[in-house]
C-alpha cells in the first residue's frame, strides 16, 4: 500500500517533467498545423483556440484540472480526444511487446540457463556471443537487414502493418491474435503471426540479450552456494537440483531485469513501430511529437510511465513469492 501510494507523488512528478520539456521544445503547433505559409492573423486565432497564448502556469493548471477529471484533452492534429486515441492504439502496441517479451524471455533464460550449466563449454561461448551481438545491434539497423532478407531478398514475412489487406478480421479486443482465435480463423491467426513475427524479434533481440547475460550470471553465483552442495551431495538428480533450488533462487535479479525490460518496450517501441508502420502507441507519438501535439506526448507519456511503475511494483510483489525469506519492512 505504501509504494501505491507513492504512485501519486510519482505522477505528479512525472506530469510537470513532461509539460516542460515538451514546451521547451522548439517550434509552434499552429505554424505545424497551418503550414509555412499561414498568415500572421490566422495563426494569432489559431493559438488562442488551443490556448497557447495563455501563460504557461495557465496551461499547466489547465492540464492538472483535466487530468483530474480523466480528461487528457484533444489532439491539435487530429481534434480526438487523447485518452481514445490512446486506448485505440494500445492494444496493438501491447501485443507487440507481449510477443516481443515472450521471444526474449524464451530465448535470453535458455541461451543462460545452457551457459551457465555448461560454463567454459563451446555452448557457453557460443551463447554469449549471440548476447553480445544482440545487445550491440542498434534496433533500426537490425530491422532494416530483417526487412532486406526476409522480406524483400526472401519475401516470407510482410513488411508493415498488423493484418493484410485480403484478410477480415472483426475487432472485438483491439488484439489481433486474440480476435482471430474467438473468431476461429485460423487463417487469420497465421496473417497476424507472419506480420508480428519481424517486428517482435526486432523488439525482443536486445531484451533477449540482457536477459541471458544475467541469467547465466545469477545461475553460477547460485550454483556456488552451500545448499546447492548439500543438495549435489545428498544424490538429487540433476534436473531436480536446477529447476527447484537453483533457478528459482537464480530468477530475482533476472526477474527484476525482465520487469524493467517489458516496461522498457512498452514506452520504447518507437523505432521499431515507426520502421514497421505498426498503429501503436510508439508510432502515434512520434507523429505526435513531429508535429509538436503537446496533449497527445503529455497524455501518451504518463500513460506509459504509469505502466511502467505498476510494472515494477509487481515485479517486487513477485519477489516474496520467489524467495520467502524477503520480508518487506513495514515500519
Amino acid at each position: 500500500m505504501r509504494r501505491l501510494a507513492l504512485l501519486i507523488p510519482s505522477l505528479a512528478g512525472i506530469s510537470i517533467a513532461v509539460f516542460l520539456m515538451i514546451h521547451l521544445v522548439p517550434g509552434d503547433p499552429a505554424q505545424a498545423m497551418l503550414g509555412e505559409r499561414a498568415n500572421a492573423e490566422t495563426l494569432t486565432a489559431l493559438r488562442h483556440e488551443m490556448g497557447l497564448d495563455q501563460p504557461l502556469y495557465k496551461q499547466f493548471g489547465r492540464f492538472v484540472v483535466d487530468l483530474l477529471q480523466g480528461d487528457l484533452g484533444r489532439s491539435f492534429r487530429t481534434h480526438e480526444k487523447v485518452t481514445t486515441e490512446v486506448f485505440r492504439r494500445f492494444p496493438a502496441t501491447c501485443e507487440l511487446t507481449l510477443a516481443a517479451m515472450l521471444f526474449a524471455m524464451v530465448g535470453g533464460l535458455g541461451l543462460g540457463l545452457l551457459a551457465a550449466v555448461r560454463r567454459g563449454s563451446t555452448v557457453d561461448y557460443f551463447s554469449m556471443a549471440v548476447a553480445t551481438a544482440g545487445i550491440s545491434m542498434p534496433v533500426f539497423w537490425l530491422a532494416l537487414v530483417l526487412i532486406l532478407l526476409l522480406a524483400v531478398n526472401f519475401p516470407i514475412f510482410p513488411i508493415s502493418g498488423r493484418l493484410s489487406s485480403y484478410t477480415y478480421l472483426e475487432s472485438r479486443t483491439g488484439f489481433y491474435l486474440l480476435d482471430a482465435l474467438l473468431a476461429g480463423d485460423l487463417r487469420a491467426f497465421g496473417d497476424v503471426l507472419r506480420h508480428l513475427a519481424l517486428p517482435a524479434v526486432t523488439l525482443g533481440t536486445i531484451p533477449l540479450a540482457v536477459i541471458a547475460r544475467m541469467t547465466r550470471s545469477s545461475l553460477l553465483e547460485v550454483l556456488g552456494e552451500d545448499y546447492i552442495r548439500t543438495a549435489w551431495a545428498k544424490g538429487l538428480p540433476r534436473r531436480l537440483v536446477l529447476l527447484r533450488h537453483a533457478v528459482r533462487n537464480a530468477f530475482i535479479p533476472t526477474l527484476t531485469v525482465i520487469a524493467l525490460e517489458f516496461g522498457y518496450l512498452l514506452g520504447g517501441a518507437i523505432i521499431t513501430e515507426t520502421i514497421f508502420a505498426w498503429p501503436g502507441i510508439g508510432r502515434w507519438l512520434f507523429l505526435a511529437v513531429q508535429s509538436r501535439d503537446f496533449r497527445a506526448v503529455q497524455g501518451g507519456v504518463l500513460l506509459l510511465a504509469s505502466l511502467f511503475i505498476l510494472i515494477n511494483l509487481l515485479a517486487d510483489m513477485l519477489y516474496a513469492w520467489l524467495d520467502p525469506r524477503i520480508r518487506y519492512d513495514r515500519r
